[in-house]
């Protein structure tokens, strides 16, 4: 089968079942799965399917793929990045660090750091960090999501706003081409808000799966931010934002 038909016989698989799987597909044509993960990556990258652990599905700007399947998604990709960002927080710093499978990888990568005060709405970040005995772990309260440990509404939202840190490191569901960041929750979304703006730095850790997924609510501009740390060499649109705006890029090598 041409690659243009395969294309359009997994999209229609994908709509009709809301997932494909490399597996499946790779039995249905016959291919190899090499020749799937290929065709899925080209799908993802012009938007026509989000990549999830193991395949891919229609993009939804409302639902966000599920706590396991982003834990497993792009790993070595966050470790790197979280390396690297915790390379740039000094021992004796004050932070705050989200909801999201990115910021727990620089929980795990801030575990040898001295004297942190880290400030947190993630129940796993604070589980992690719970481990260190060198960082003390203030946990934010508000509405638990069971989902995936987060705290969110007003009552995290307020929590926050009563502190004045080092650094805020974020994750996000979203990046959209203009450089809005962009989220799921709008009740996370106010806490991540209050988040940049009681930072005295702001931090995005985003890999290249955000520039294919899409969300319904606005968080920030990139340009808001002071570094956005990733994995590839984003967009050259996205480029051209940091630099106008002082907004510095960190490249994570992931081996």
């Amino acid at each position: 089968m041409a690659q243009n038909l395969r294309h359009d016989e997994i999209l229609s698989i994908a709509r009709d079942l809301g997932k494909v799987t490399v597996d499946g597909l790779s039995r249905q044509f016959e291919v190899t799965a090499q020749t799937i993960r290929r065709d899925l990556t080209e799908l993802c990258d012009m938007g026509h399917l989000t990549r999830v652990h193991g395949g891919a599905i229609p993009p939804s700007s409302v639902i966000n793929p599920g706590y396991e399947e982003r834990s497993l998604l792009a790993v070595h990709e966050k470790e790197a990045m979280a390396q690297l960002c915790a390379s740039k927080i000094p021992d004796g710093a004050s932070l705050f660090l989200n909801i999201g499978t990115t910021t727990e990888a620089v929980a795990r990568a801030l575990l040898n750091h001295k004297n942190l005060m880290v400030i947190t709405n993630n129940f796993n970040v604070a589980k992690i960090l719970s481990t260190s005995p060198h960082s003390e772990v203030i946990v934010t309260g508000g509405v638990l999501r069971r989902s995936d440990g987060g705290l969110v509404g007003d009552v995290a939202t307020e929590i926050i706003k009563q502190f004045r840190v080092d650094y805020a490191v974020i994750g996000i569901a979203a990046i959209a081409k203009d450089g809005i960041l962009l989220e799921h929750d709008f009740r996370e979304v106010r806490v991540t808000q209050a988040i940049i703006e009681n930072a005295r730095q702001a931090f995005l850790m985003a890999d290249e799966i955000k520039y294919n997924r899409r969300a319904p609510v606005r968080i920030a501009s990139l340009a808001d931010l002071d570094a956005f740390f990733t994995d590839k060499p984003p967009p050259a649109r996205i480029q051209k934002l940091c630099d106008d705006n002082e907004v510095a890029v960190h490249i994570a090598k992931s081996g």
